[in-house]
Order: C-alpha cells, then structure tokens, then sequence
C-alpha cells in the first residue's frame, strides 16, 4: 500500500485546471529565517538576501486528469502557501517553489489532495466579501482557529511595489509574482519529483494590500521575525495544465 501511495504521490499523470481567479501575496524573510522550512537539495531562491512565502488564493474549476470530461473536475477554493526556490537537475537550476501547505473549502479536495501529494491539505471554512472595492477573505479551521485574514482592492493606476517592498519596481517584482515554472516534492534521499506546470494568458495586475494576518506567520520558525510585504497581484481566466512528475537527483538529472 505504501508503494501505491508513494507512486500516487509522484504525480504520475498529467492534470488540468481551469483558474477562475487569482490573488497572491508575496512576504520577504532573511534567508536564514526560511532556510529550516526547505529541504536540503533545495537552494531558496533570494533577491538582495530575502526569501519570499507566497500566499496564493486561487478559484479553481475543473480539476482533473488531463483527457477526462470537463463535468468530472473538482471546483474549490485553493490556497497555497509557498516558498520560492531552486533545484540543481545536473543540467540546469530550475526554479520553482516548495508548497509549505495548502488549505481547501472542499472536504472531498483536501482528502484528495493528501492522498495524492505532500502539500499538507486542511479543509477551513471561508467567508469572502467586497465593499466599496475593497474584498476581505478570511478563513479558519473547523474548530474555528483563524488561519487567514487578507483586505485588498484592485487600483488601476497602482503600478509599483507596495510601499516597504524589497524590490525596486513593479518589473523586478514580477520575478518573484509567479506562477513559477516547476514544484518540487522530496521524493527521497536527495532526490525530488519535480512537476512542471504551463498556462495561458498569465497577466498579473498589481492590488493594494488594506490589511492582512496570516496564522502561519505565528508559528515556528517564522514567529518572532516581522515578514515584509513585497508585492501583491491578481489575474484571472488561466488555462493551468502540470505535466507528469519526474523524479530528479539532486545534481545529477532524472
């Protein structure tokens, strides 16, 4: 059973998604500070001695093995809470990110989801609402712990990193604005699978962050240290497909 569940896990076949939505907001750390969250094999991608956790909210629709009928796919809410990082194949340093966890309002998605990854799934309950242009989405466990609490609102002529942010401009903050191209997964003794993802008509939009709490940030080994609000973004209408994992060595190639 441990070997089916294993293979499972590998993310052996392909999956598409439709992205209805998306909200991500990117938080800078000193390296050292992340470095305990993130495998050895995995180098945390950095810009001026930052590493960067990304809280990704995501409507998904249609999930599903790819060449399966629209009508079969899972619809939910995602959100993802991520490390940017790189990985040496042997060949090339791909970067990509290390899912820290990810939270669902589907019961059916977070058992599924554990089932078939390593990306710790919990189910919490959501309420999201939007007044006078500002959306609030909060959620929390069942036992009623807050787990996220994020205002923002979408400004047409904000084209600049939020004020504080790391990053000199909208354009260097692209870089860290995702999606990225791969995710990685320890698969083993310095080894990982490595998924790789492709979308169409990826367009981020900057947003203004009004206010947010993020639970995560109240546990170790992030508690204490005073994350900075690098940049945020939204887009929506993406067409998301991940390829078939591979299981790479670390330095050495598949």
């Amino acid at each position: 059973m441990s070997v089916l569940i294993n293979h499972l896990r590998s993310h052996p076949f392909p999956v598409v998604a439709w992205f209805e939505r998306v909200v991500a907001i990117s938080f800078a750390y000193p390296e050292n500070i992340l470095r305990p969250l993130v495998p050895l094999g995995l180098e945390i991608d950095t810009y001026e001695g930052l590493g960067f956790i990304t809280v990704a909210m995501v409507w998904t629709k249609h999930l599903r093995p790819a060449g399966f009928p629209r009508f079969l796919g899972q619809d939910f809410l995602l959100i993802g809470y991520r490390i940017f990082t790189r990985l040496n194949d042997g060949g090339h340093r791909l970067r990509g990110l290390k899912i820290l966890r990810s939270e669902t309002d589907r019961r059916c998605m977070a058992w599924a989801g554990n089932l078939l990854t390593h990306y710790n799934y919990r189910r919490v309950k959501t309420r999201i609402g939007t007044t006078d242009g500002v959306t609030r989405i909060e959620t929390s466990l069942m036992d009623g712990t807050p787990t996220l609490d994020l205002s923002f609102a979408l400004e047409e002529k904000t084209m600049t990193p939020p004020e504080g942010s790391p990053f000199p401009d909208w354009h260097t903050a692209r870089r860290f604005a995702g999606p990225m191209p791969f995710t990685f997964d320890v698969a083993g003794e310095d080894s990982f699978v490595v998924i790789e993802g492709s979308r169409q008509d990826w367009v981020p939009r900057p947003i203004v962050v009004k206010k947010w709490n993020v639970g995560l940030f109240d546990e170790q080994p992030l508690r204490g240290t005073n994350p900075i609000l690098a940049n945020a973004f939204t887009t929506k209408g993406i067409s998301y497909r991940w390829k078939r994992g591979r299981v790479v060595r670390v330095g050495g190639g598949s």
